[in-house]
């Protein structure tokens, strides 16, 4: 799917930007703690831009399991929002309400390689 493709390519794109980004612009602005999670954002967000790349690719060869295959592409998506956005949010603003956020896409991550493996299972 297109739309996948084009997403997992903005999320990579984000990804090296916002590591650059907290390499030397937040190093000396932010306490060691803050840019630790901010790179945990960053880095689970990769890794799923990744994911979400394989999605595009696998749903533009493969026509079976297609439901599950899109199922995954927007957990993964998800779950880049509510998981590594809360993190963002909590770094750079200290917006710490939007902790119990997290885990929320920590389960979007979870369920979207799921039901990749759903989808691996179904293809014959």
């Amino acid at each position: 799917m297109q739309v996948f493709l084009a997403i997992a390519a903005i999320l990579g794109g984000l990804s090296v930007a916002g590591g650059a980004f907290a390499s030397h612009a937040l190093q000396n602005q932010l306490p060691a703690r803050a840019i630790e999670v901010f790179g945990t954002g960053i880095r689970y967000q990769m890794y799923h831009a990744l994911a979400l790349l394989a999605v595009a690719i696998l749903l533009s060869i493969i026509k079976e399991a297609t439901p599950w295959f899109m199922a995954a592409g927007w957990l993964f998506i998800a779950g880049v929002v509510l998981f590594s956005g809360s993190l963002y949010l909590i770094s750079l603003a200290g917006i710490k309400a939007v902790g119990p956020i997290t885990p929320l896409g920590g389960v979007a991550f979870l369920a979207g390689w799921a039901c990749l493996a759903i989808a691996a299972l179904r293809i014959s």
